[in-house]
């Protein structure tokens, strides 16, 4: 598999909300799902959480790898 890569994902101003992704999704095949999802929350026509973004990512994009990243583990040496 190609171009594996890790995305962080910023939606909000918070960043204890942000999110990451490893994928071989492009920014635009991304930005594509989760903006339309954050510009209706915007303007108050419905909620989302990281779940749900993620869902709509693996959805839309049923052969692609896309696997969430929830805590990361870090190596002292």
């Amino acid at each position: 598999m190609k171009n594996i890569r890790l995305v962080n994902i910023n939606t909000t101003a918070f960043s204890e909300e942000d999110f990451s992704l490893i994928t071989n999704l492009t920014d635009d095949e991304i930005e594509k799902v989760i903006e339309p999802l954050v510009l209706a929350e915007r303007d108050g026509n419905g909620d989302y959480d990281n779940d749900e973004l993620f869902s709509a990512l693996e959805l839309e994009y049923p052969k692609n790898f896309i696997q969430m990243v929830v805590d990361a583990d870090y190596i002292t040496i």
